[in-house]
């Protein structure tokens, strides 16, 4: 067995051990943390990209289902569990994908620890991005599938393994639409040229894409216009869409074998019928209003624009995630302190969660930060990099 204590003190050392901090109060893009004295803070740590988890539709709807209801769902799916508000779910979710068919889960981790084991076996090949989430790769080992993994983003690399190492049995190729601690987007569309020449399935994971992407929210899928070549669009509901849970969306005869293989589908309660009727809320808004979208972006472009402004000529990324490098753990942890200071909240982000000398401040942007904010945080992190 590990020594517990000795483990524990090692990753102190290194800066590298994670603390819960429970937060007390969370409103309009801020929050109060326990033991700050109820300071409140600029939260630029928050995945709620468009603002959606205070919005008065979610919480009508979920208010509503909870009374129809009750709280929870009181089995699986494929107990009693299943309810009209989760098929109706998978319905919206499905139209804004562009594909026949969804399925809905406990979690992202959850969704991916069993989509990908039920789509490849012992002699079935995985290509695997190398920053993919850790949800992704725990799905690819609990698979017992050949796990391959190719340089992050260079498909270059990719077709060299594919020549080498595709064989003839089941492959799989799976990546993010926009990775989660780079803010960087996959070039989609060589991407599915490629998975074609070489007859592959393709599963991506587009839960920091989502209903920030798209012309109704569909994510880099539909940017790209890809969707129609993408396999498996995998994706989540607690990020830009304000509430919880995760979905994957594909053809109807892939849907249903994975209502019958998908381990983490099968043997978990379904979801909550409040967060379901929350998460259909939040799938019909983002269609119903690129406003959200849009406001997003024109602050991200701000944000990006202060800082270049500001003499930061680092890479920014693509999206509404932007990492800050700073190389060594305590390094990022006493930038994270110093913006605390400042009024700011931001994660420090150590390995293992990123690769070693990569640790970071990562900022995301969110439709509650005013300019007034962006500004004061693009202040405070070029006094502190000073």
């Amino acid at each position: 067995m590990v020594d517990l204590k000795a483990w524990l003190s090692q990753q102190r050392e290194k800066g590298e051990l994670r603390r819960l901090r429970p937060v007390i109060r969370r409103r309009n893009g801020r929050i109060i943390l326990a033991g700050d004295d109820a300071r409140e803070l600029i939260d630029f740590s928050s995945n709620d990209y468009l603002a959606l988890a205070e919005h008065p539709a979610l919480i009508e709807a979920a208010q509503e289902a909870l009374q129809r209801f009750g709280t929870g769902s009181g089995a699986s799916r494929l107990m009693s569990g299943d309810l009209a508000v989760h098929h109706e779910l998978e319905e919206a979710v499905a139209g804004l994908k562009g594909k026949e068919a969804a399925l809905t889960f406990g979690s992202g981790y959850m969704a991916n620890a069993g989509i990908i084991p039920a789509l490849a076996a012992r002699h079935d090949l995985i290509f695997s991005d190398r920053l993919n989430h850790a949800s992704i790769h725990d799905g690819c080992r609990l698979s017992g599938a050949r796990l391959v993994r190719f340089r992050h983003n260079d498909l270059n690399h990719l077709e060299e393994l594919l020549k080498e190492k595709r064989g003839t049995g089941t492959a799989l190729i799976v990546v993010e639409s926009i990775y989660s601690m780079d803010g960087d987007r996959c070039p989609l569309r060589e991407l599915v040229t490629l998975k074609e020449r070489f007859g592959c399935l393709l599963m991506v994971d587009e839960a920091h894409a989502t209903g920030v992407f798209g012309a109704k929210g569909g994510g880099v899928i539909e940017e790209d216009g890809v969707s129609s070549g993408v396999d498996l669009a995998m994706g989540t509901f607690g990020k830009a869409l304000g509430s919880y849970g995760a979905y994957v969306a594909g053809n109807r005869e892939l849907i249903d074998y994975l209502v019958n293989r998908a381990r983490s589908f099968i043997f978990s309660t379904a979801l909550p019928p409040a967060v379901a009727a929350a998460s259909l809320a939040a799938v019909r808004l983002i269609r119903q209003e690129p406003k959200l979208r849009h406001e997003l972006h024109e602050k991200i472009g701000y944000f990006k624009g202060l800082l270049r402004t500001g003499g930061y000529s680092a890479d920014l990324g693509s999206s509404q995630i932007i990492p800050i490098l700073l190389g060594e753990s305590g390094a990022a942890l006493d930038k994270a302190e110093l913006l605390r200071k400042l009024g700011l909240f931001v994660t420090a982000v150590r390995p293992p969660t990123v690769p070693e000398g990569t640790a970071r401040l990562r900022l995301s942007i969110t439709r509650h930060h005013s300019p007034t904010d962006l500004s004061q945080a693009v202040t405070a992190l070029l006094e502190i990099m000073d």
